[in-house]
């Protein structure tokens, strides 16, 4: 049994003050109190600042870790996707399986009890075996010419679900094959990161006019936006996760609230989109609308890190405490996690992470996050 006390607790939402968590050897929570007096609590442990459950990150690409550095920012959205397909092949093995454990061992210390990771091969499937973090692998089906037999290997894999990569990048009867194969798994959807996926389907932008470089029709685009493809194709009893969101509107999350029976779960992923393109994720109308909001980093070739703590910094407009709530108990609702992570309460075994630097003021400029269980 171990004895946890802090200054405060940032928990669904909320900063209490002199928290006190007892936790078992196992890391399940026992109890969770206010301390008065910590002289008259023996075998206690300290931590000044402030305790969280550990993060979720909803929304990662850990088997491109590799490519840190290794694409400029500012490329625009574009730009980005001919840049990954230039510099990806130039990487050992070796050099990539190193890459992802350093990234899945920072995360782990940092806090990271959980991601929604997107997979487009099998380098990052060793690491996961051996990792205490606990991982969705999402099996993207990406390419108008592609076919769901490209994902058959992957979902062999333990906690792995296929999904479509975009609204964009698949034609409509992979599309559909995908979904139906999900089961209950949700989908995990880039969605509205740029102006060009919305511009596509008005047969303008610059995905349209690659597409007609390359002699690539769309069989989809009479449904007129990608929110209302969304609608049109998937059952209304689909759970969904949509990454990025960028350039949604206020008729997109209104169809799509509506079309769905589960809360869609709205990723944000706010210094990729700056390191890509300097556009910022549509946060205001989704905190408007009272949005299943979630927190993701990305991928190291789009980001300098993959800090859940600086994802929560670079949104500073939002109230720190709800910037925290969707950093955990909102990725955990998204990934279906919520029975065991994202909150600190009796039962539950979250991971408790020393956020060291805080105050009701918010976050100092030297703030780190750190595991303590």
């Amino acid at each position: 049994m171990r004895r946890i006390a802090s200054h405060y607790l940032i928990d669904r939402g909320r900063i209490t003050p002199r928290p006190l968590i007892s936790v078992d050897d196992a890391g399940r929570v026992v109890s969770v109190e206010q301390w008065q007096q910590l002289d008259n609590s023996p075998y206690t442990e300290f931590y000044s600042g402030a305790i969280s459950a550990g993060f979720v990150n909803a929304h990662c690409h850990i088997e491109l870790s590799y490519l840190r550095g290794a694409i400029e920012p500012g490329t625009g959205f574009a730009g980005f996707a001919r840049a990954i397909g230039q510099v990806r092949g130039g990487f050992s093995a070796e050099e990539r399986d190193c890459a992802l454990r350093a990234a899945d061992a920072t995360m782990w210390a940092e806090g990271v009890q959980a991601v929604g990771d997107v997979v487009n091969g099998e380098s990052s499937y060793p690491m996961k075996s051996q990792s205490p973090i606990r991982y969705h692998s999402f099996a993207e089906l990406f390419g108008l010419l592609s076919s769901v037999e490209a994902i058959a290997p992957l979902l062999e894999h333990p906690a792995t679900s296929p999904t479509p990569h975009s609204t964009y990048s698949l034609q409509q009867e992979a599309f559909e094959a995908v979904a139906a194969m999900a089961g209950n798994n949700p989908l995990s959807i880039h969605f509205m990161e740029s102006p060009d996926e919305r511009a596509l389907y008005s047969h303008a932008g610059s995905l349209w006019s690659w597409y007609e470089r390359m002699g690539w029709q769309c069989d989809f685009l009479h449904y007129g936006s990608p929110a209302q493809r969304l609608c049109s194709s998937l059952d209304a009893s689909q759970r969904l996760i949509l990454v990025h969101n960028c350039c949604i509107d206020e008729e997109d999350v209104t169809a799509l609230e509506s079309h769905f029976s589960h809360p869609v779960a709205w990723v944000l992923c706010p210094r990729s989109n700056d390191y890509i393109s300097g556009l910022r994720p549509a946060f205001e109308l989704l905190r408007r609308r009272n949005a299943l909001i979630c927190l993701g980093t990305d991928s190291l070739a789009s980001n300098t890190s993959l800090s859940m703590l600086e994802e929560i910094r670079a949104l500073p407009d939002v109230p720190i405490a709800e910037r925290f709530e969707w950093a955990t108990l909102g990725g955990a609702r998204a990934l279906g996690m919520e029975d065991e992570l994202g909150s600190i309460e009796v039962g539950k075994c979250p991971g408790l992470v020393h956020i060291e630097g805080f105050s009701q003021e918010g976050l100092s400029a030297s703030a780190t996050a750190r595991r303590i269980i």
